[in-house]
């Protein structure tokens, strides 16, 4: 018996207009993510897989279509309510760490959960147990500039770890790194789903994902091609 989905988008389509018309960017598409659930949306450059994301995790307003998510309406909720959800709620891992030079690597993970309303103590601690996790517990006091790329994007990583969140929202994390810490992310998020219960939804062209997603959405020309099927979760 499946559960409700933690995210349930019904008709959701984009087009912008151009000097000849209109383009479609995202024909009107159905996606839900349940809990504990790793969903991996692939396809070529294009095919409307980012903006199917940023869709779904309220970043861009679709011309048409609902979206729920934990239950409530996003697509009917006002600039601020719906930033209080994404703050409460949402991870998100961009490819281009959106990383602030002047913060250590810790102040960019503590000063996202002192925003969520924790005291400065346990989001210092909590800031290092994410980045500990993800190999950066060398790297504390490091400011973005001492940082290799890959040590960035674990960084961004860590960040949205650490809100231990009911949805993350990824787009291409593991673009920056080596096929070890590769593994190593796709490895946290597949825990986080299974361990957690928190949906990910993983935007990538990166065929190693594929082995840890519970699910593996394709997509071309702004449709879903395959929504995928559930497999049996990795074990490893």
């Amino acid at each position: 018996m499946r559960n409700e989905p933690l995210l349930n988008a019904r008709g959701v389509g984009k087009s912008y207009a151009t000097g000849g018309g209109r383009v479609i960017a995202l024909h009107p598409t159905d996606f839900a993510v349940e809990r504990g659930e790793f969903v991996m949306v692939s396809g070529p450059s294009g095919s409307g897989k980012s903006t199917l994301l940023a869709i779904i995790s309220g970043l861009l307003t679709p011309d048409a279509g609902q979206i729920e998510v934990l239950g409530r309406d996003i697509t009917a909720m006002g600039k601020a309510e719906a930033d209080a959800l994404r703050l409460e709620s949402f991870g998100f891992i961009f490819q281009g760490f959106h990383l602030l030079p002047a913060l250590t690597a810790m102040e960019q993970v503590s000063i996202v959960l002192r925003r969520q309303g924790l005291k400065s103590r346990l989001a210092d601690t909590r800031s290092a147990l994410a980045l500990e996790a993800v190999g950066l517990g060398h790297r504390l006091k490091n400011r973005p500039d001492s940082l290799s790329g890959g040590e960035r994007q674990r960084v961004a990583i860590a960040r949205a770890l650490a809100k231990r969140p009911q949805l993350i929202f990824a787009d291409e994390p593991t673009s920056a790194l080596d096929s070890t810490n590769g593994r190593q992310v796709a490895e946290m998020l597949r825990a986080t789903a299974l361990e957690d219960g928190v949906g990910v939804i993983c935007v990538s062209h990166d065929p190693r994902l594929e082995v840890y997603a519970d699910r593996v959405v394709r997509m071309e020309d702004g449709r879903i091609t395959d929504p995928g099927v559930r497999k049996e979760a990795y074990s490893g």
